[in-house]
């Protein structure tokens, strides 16, 4: 579809072979994930931080050798379902190491959701004092205790202009019990709009979209607000027919 970008996680040369071998029909950007937990990488991909990013540079030269441009994740940024707290000088490397194979920017995955803004806040400082510029990082936040929105409005206190959200909070993680999806996209847009900011997205249709996929999934709309605006609309539905009766 014209106009929307698409994005193609690829965690190896197989990977964004089979993206290349789909020609105009394959992606507009290559994704490339690693973590800043030892314990979670291997679960996840099944091998170690160093080896994700060696193999990583191999899909960064392909990518850059096709005009695909990269973005780099990083997942465990605050949390790991296994080894805890994550250290922001965990992080920082990884970080550092993504941004030098090529990656335009790299989202900080606080993959299991147990940030907080002063966690948030307290990553953020670090790596920009490493040296590395704000404007190359974006957020991504999961909801599991409740603190997304409050973590997503310190980052965006701090700089960011990026956010990674889904619609009606779907998603999850297989490997961290518990955790819930990725923020709201609707909760996210609420925020900006209650902030100032200009998205040029609609609430009312982004909110429609929500709810048909949570429809067609048959699983419950984790967006507050939707859920907010879509009891309202139903309560303004009645108030309408009652008064066209009354009439």
């Amino acid at each position: 579809i014209p106009g929307i970008r698409y994005s193609a996680l690829t965690p190896n040369v197989q990977g964004i072979n089979r993206v290349l071998s789909l020609g105009n029909k394959g992606a507009d950007e290559i994704a490339i994930f690693s973590a800043a937990s030892e314990s979670f990488s291997k679960t996840n991909i099944n091998c170690s931080i160093e080896t994700s990013l060696q193999r990583f540079s191999e899909v960064t030269q392909i990518s850059s050798q096709n005009n695909l441009p990269v973005r780099g994740y990083v997942s465990c940024v605050i949390g790991c379902p296994y080894e805890g707290k994550i250290k922001p000088s965990q992080v920082i490397p990884v970080v550092q190491k993504l941004l030098d194979m090529g990656c335009y920017e790299i989202s900080l995955g606080d993959t299991i959701g147990v940030g907080t803004p002063k966690s948030i806040k307290e990553l953020l400082q670090a790596i920009q004092s490493s040296g590395i510029s704000i404007n190359k990082l974006a957020i991504h936040c999961h909801d599991t205790y409740g603190q997304a929105i409050a973590n997503i409005a310190q980052a965006l206190d701090m700089g960011i202009r990026c956010v990674d959200s889904s619609v009606a909070g779907l998603g999850g993680c297989p490997y961290a019990k518990g955790a819930s999806g990725n923020v709201a996209t609707e909760d996210v847009l609420y925020l900006l709009e209650g902030l100032g900011y200009e998205t040029g997205v609609d609430l009312n249709r982004l909110i429609d979209v929500g709810q048909f996929i949570t429809n067609v999934l048959k699983r419950e709309n984790m967006s507050k607000v939707a859920r907010a605006i879509l009891c309202k609309r139903q309560d303004d539905t009645k108030t309408t027919a009652k008064n066209s009766t009354t009439k």
